[in-house]
């Protein structure tokens, strides 16, 4: 009798073991950290969304930081976290900023603003793990992603025991040239540099900044190129499709951890849901809704872009010259070096006299732009871009050929890849950058013209290469499957 209640007994705590698991969720937590700059930290939150969109168990922590010298990343955390749903945005304390005796770049300013975060950082991720129980909501941490220039918190997931991997929001070409970086003497590059990420040697006139100003933001990026090889993994917002070459060249590297391209990873929505000017936005899309088919073309320099008067003006004169349409994002440089560009309270003070009433009825000059959703609009045919990845993404997704016109960071390499690698773009320049040779009011209309009305064949591969991103994400191709072994890998 005893023996038989013993059996009977256990049979009920063994089922009620089996109910008690399907009843346990366990959620696996993801922890990011971005830049504090738009170009950095709007792709890590969209790969953070799509991560969980793809597997409800997941759930995602963005860590930010931002500067008092930025409001429009404060504008859009406050934006983006009123709309999320496995997804939460969390402002680190503030600690004091470096001061400007420790960085003479933007690039060493914020390597040394994040560095300062980690015992922020340490705190946060502690706080998740005492999460970490058998509870009916139980939850794991299971991964902290860095970006490029956060590399310095891999000591802080080493210490807690979190596996670290990379998000790369640049190409895979310049994550290849990062790579390189040890091979390069910044004061005696050649004329021409081999790197193996590119099928072509890299003109000097097209390296970036960090290269040929020879500051502390080349050592800062060598530096954190160093510790991505200390990651567990390497997610590049790029198509395989697109980047082929530069992607089996760090296929390549046995020293390198393993590497996945998951894009494009985009914010096709873009800031109109957070756009600093409403009125602004109602007018632009307006404007937008009277022009015909692919008529439009795009100027605009990204989050971070501007040009100086004497450019603008011949911007201008480009502009009215070729007698196109023109949807013109005209934006004033800043008055500091970690300071954003802003709107002009009036452009007049920098454009040619007469210019917006002789080109009242073909154009519209105005400020910020929700960049994402002019590119979508049936009535923009052109974009001339500073070429940022995002934008570049942007424009293939849209199916609308580009004009190069790159102005920081590494959107020269960008449009050298462009034009001359994948014959994806149309060149106004490839190696302009602030402080260089002007672009005559007679490239860029050359440059318009052939975009507008010359570029038959860049426009049917562009439109190609729209199918094949779009296409990446869908189930059981390149980028989606990449991220299926990731989701494994994460709540395995």
């Amino acid at each position: 009798m005893i023996l038989y209640v013993y059996i009977y007994m256990s049979i009920i705590h063994l089922n009620n073991s089996k109910l008690l698991g399907h009843l346990i969720m366990t959620r696996f937590e993801v922890v990011f950290i971005a830049t504090p700059a738009l170009g950095n930290l709007v792709p890590i939150v969209e790969f953070a969304d799509l991560l969980t969109k793809h597997n409800p168990q997941l759930s995602a922590t963005v860590l930010t930081v931002t500067t008092p010298q930025r409001p429009l990343i404060s504008t859009y955390v406050q934006s983006r976290a009123s709309s999320a749903t496995n997804l939460k945005l969390l402002h680190l304390p503030t600690v004091d900023p470096p001061t400007p005796d420790q960085y003479q770049s933007f690039i060493a300013f914020v390597s040394l603003h994040i560095q300062n975060h980690k015992h922020q950082v340490k705190n946060a991720l502690l706080n998740l793990k005492k999460n970490e129980s058998n509870s009916f909501d139980s939850v794991r941490l299971v991964a902290l992603f860095v970006d490029m220039f956060s590399t310095t918190l891999i000591d802080v997931a080493a210490e807690l025991a979190v596996p670290c991997y990379l998000f790369f929001a640049s190409p895979a070409s310049f994550l290849g040239f990062t790579l390189h970086l040890d091979q390069v003497d910044p004061v005696e590059s050649e004329s021409e540099l081999a790197v193996p990420s590119f099928e072509n040697p890299l003109p000097r006139s097209v390296l970036p900044n960090l290269v040929l100003d020879a500051n502390d933001a080349f050592s800062w990026v060598a530096y954190h190129a160093r510790r991505y090889r200390e990651t567990k993994g390497i997610f590049v917002n790029t198509v395989q499709e697109l980047e082929p070459h530069a992607l089996q060249s760090l296929y390549n590297d046995s020293e390198l951890p393993r590497v996945y391209p998951i894009g494009p990873v985009l914010d096709l929505v873009g800031s109109n849901q957070w756009d600093p000017n409403p009125a602004q936005y109602k007018r632009i899309m307006e404007w937008l809704d009277q022009q015909p088919v692919s008529s439009v073309v795009f100027v605009c320099f990204g989050s971070m872009g501007s040009l100086k008067a004497n450019q603008v003006e011949e911007i201008a004169t480009g502009l009215e010259m070729a007698n196109v349409r023109f949807l013109w994002a005209l934006r004033e440089p800043p008055k500091a070096q970690l300071e954003d560009p802003r709107d002009y309270t009036n452009p007049k003070d920098v454009l040619p006299d007469g210019f917006l009433e002789r080109t009242a009825e073909m154009g519209l000059v105005c400020g910020w732009v929700p960049q994402a959703v002019v590119l979508a609009h049936k009535a923009v045919g052109g974009f001339v871009s500073h070429c940022g990845w995002n934008s570049i993404l942007e424009s293939l997704w849209h199916g609308v050929p580009i004009a190069t016109w790159p102005v920081y960071a590494e959107q020269q390499m960008n449009a050298f890849q462009m034009v001359r690698e994948l014959g994806l773009a149309v060149e106004i320049r490839v190696d302009y950058r602030v402080g260089g040779d002007l672009v005559r009011a007679e490239e860029v209309l050359n440059g318009v013209r052939s975009l507008m009305k010359g570029a038959d064949e860049i426009q049917k591969k562009v439109k190609e290469m729209s199918d094949i991103c779009r296409s990446a994400l869908m189930e059981n191709r390149s980028s989606y499957n990449n991220l299926v072994f990731l989701i494994q890998q994460l709540t395995s």
